[in-house]
């Protein structure tokens, strides 16, 4: 599938949704506890291991998880005691999906490239250094207390009612993903503390676009091959920012994830 030579390509897979359950619940997962389930539980293993089957057939070489480069060095050692048999995988997708991928393909590690260091302008820092201010207590309030609320772009989870395989390729459809981004602006984005200035644009500029471009350049920094296949394991959010980077970019071919799930 490769255009040039020189692209890699890539597979962009959100599984965040699928796995952050139960005991590992994070702010990107708005499931009620309704929605929930417990991947441990036979039915949802089986299917596991189908989504796992249908992803290798990338045949990916390098497998990217959604955690710090900090993470590398324990991430390391539970992958090598899971490739020993010492080591029983967690509920989160970095093992049920990674782990199994990356034995599977005989790989030695999975390479950790998240990052949550904001890029703050100088306005940001200083609302964010008073929490008591007039001008902070507004902003938060921005999040919940907005006129577009109503215009929010939210899936109906499908995990209970069609399964995991169903979720996923849910939220990896490309019009999904893309109306996944208009909620990055609107609501706060849109918060003006004096009529014109620009607090909620540079706080989501620091907070969500910078933070992409960080872990899009944490990925192109991992030494490849011509001819390597990188599969991404990241948050549904992500993927609107992160797959346009990949199409623009001339060193990868982003490859469609639901034309190895929908088969």
């Amino acid at each position: 599938m490769l255009r040039h030579q020189f692209r890699h390509n890539m597979l962009m897979c959100s599984l965040w949704e699928c796995f952050t359950l139960i005991f590992q619940i994070s702010t990107q997962c708005r499931q009620q506890k309704e929605d929930q389930i417990d991947v441990l539980l036979p039915e949802y293993q089986k299917e596991i291991e189908l989504i796992v089957e249908k992803i290798s057939v990338f045949k990916p070489t390098i497998v990217v998880i959604e955690l710090p480069p900090a993470y590398q060095t324990t991430i390391d050692s539970l992958y090598h005691q899971y490739l020993a048999g010492k080591y029983q995988l967690g509920r989160n997708e970095v093992f049920q999906i990674g782990f199994r991928i990356a034995k599977a393909m005989g790989l030695q590690k999975l390479y950790c490239v998240d990052e949550w260091s904001g890029n703050f302008t100088e306005n940001i820092i200083n609302l964010m250094s008073n929490e008591d201010s007039e001008e902070y207590l507004a902003f938060e309030k921005s999040f919940e207390d907005n006129a577009d609320l109503s215009k929010k772009f939210q899936k109906e989870y499908l995990f209970k009612t069609k399964g995991i395989l169903a979720e996923l390729i849910q939220s990896n459809d490309e019009e999904n993903i893309k109306k996944d981004l208009g909620n990055y602006l609107i609501g706060n984005f849109k918060h003006e503390y004096i009529p014109y200035d620009f607090t909620g644009v540079d706080f989501e500029t620091g907070r969500w676009f910078s933070r992409n471009l960080k872990i899009f350049r944490n990925i192109q920094r991992i030494e490849t091959q011509p001819s390597d296949r990188i599969l991404v394991i990241y948050g549904s959010g992500h993927l609107n920012i992160l797959n346009y980077l990949f199409e623009c970019s001339p060193e990868y071919n982003l490859v469609k994830t639901n034309d190895f799930l929908i088969k």
